[in-house]
């Protein structure tokens, strides 16, 4: 015999009433028809899926407009028999690190700065985030003026206080640093933003347990700022080192690669290699700079992330 209970319970004449069984977790199901989804899957497979695809093939190539000859992986060794390729290889991790690094840095630091209490806050933030905003061929052909060795206004302010300035540009071992100055300077903005949004995010009450408890300014910092900060640091890690490693239009704007190839990357030695005519060749060095994105960012990820979890 059932007794009547409180809702959503029920009682035998044997036993008290039974506990409420869990519900069964289904497969959550979209909100949307799957049809929605095909005009994003086509746009995937047609711009991404399809030129992927017949890169890999076509670096197997010697291709023209009008021929096409198969040659299995002949240019892949040919790339990295060419000293320039190699060059421009290691310059391209130069680069990417060079360029990654400073922004995290630099990023960290006016986050925290622009997230204080200080005059003028909001002019400081935008002041530090147009730069992302201007054109990065304008920004290469304004700073190789500025930079230029015989009368930039670089080095001209540097001589009116007495110190002979380097030639930026035409340096061999300043070349591929100073374009990575610019970059830096160009960019720092957008890791602000991210890093002012994690400080934005993360709750006061942690830093005001934290006064409480007489914790210093450094000690705020290192033990709350920083550990709640980690997801804003992974994302600018990771945009900063996919845009180092594929960089080109600054470098070919500033510099176009030289002095010699001594600022060349990989993606400023494969269009030199297209306006040659190897197309080829450089059909293949894009599918090197593919793979060394991948090979690098996919695991970075991957670990970034399961570390975060960890703790």
């Amino acid at each position: 015999m059932t007794t009547a209970t409180a809702p959503g319970r029920t009682s035998t004449s044997s036993g008290g009433p039974t506990p409420p069984q869990p519900a069964r977790r289904g497969r959550m199901k979209s909100p949307y028809p799957t049809w929605f989804f095909i005009p994003a899957g086509v746009f995937y497979v047609v711009l991404f899926l399809v030129p992927t695809v017949a890169s890999f093939y076509f670096s197997l190539t010697r291709w023209t407009l009008f021929d096409v000859e198969f040659i299995g992986f002949d240019n892949f060794v040919r790339f990295f028999q060419e000293p320039q390729l190699v060059t421009g290889f290691v310059n391209t991790f130069i680069y990417a690190f060079v360029t990654s690094g400073s922004k995290v840095v630099l990023g960290l630091l006016l986050g925290v700065f622009l997230s204080s209490q200080i005059v003028a806050r909001g002019f400081l933030r935008a002041t530090i985030f147009f730069p992302v905003l201007v054109s990065t061929i304008g920004v290469g052909i304004l700073f190789e003026v500025l930079m230029d060795p015989f009368g930039g206004p670089i080095n001209e302010a540097l001589a009116a206080i007495g110190i002979e300035g380097p030639a930026w540009l035409t340096d061999p071992s300043l070349a591929l640093l100073s374009v990575a100055l610019v970059d830096v300077w160009k960019g720092v903005g957008l890791a602000t933003l991210i890093y002012i949004a994690g400080m934005v995010a993360i709750p006061q009450e942690y830093f005001e347990a934290a006064k409480v408890d007489g914790a210093s300014a450094w000690k705020n910092f290192r033990h709350i700022t920083l550990p709640l900060l980690r997801p804003a640091t992974v994302t600018v890690v990771l945009l900063s080192l996919i845009g180092g490693l594929r960089s080109f239009d600054l470098i070919w704007a500033m510099t176009g690669g030289g002095p010699g190839f001594t600022s060349d990357v990989l993606a400023s030695v494969i269009y030199k290699q297209y306006q040659a005519g190897f197309f080829g060749l450089s059909t293949a060095g894009n599918v090197v700079l593919f793979v060394v994105v991948a090979a690098i960012i996919f695991p970075l990820s991957w670990w970034l992330n399961r570390k975060g979890d960890d703790q």
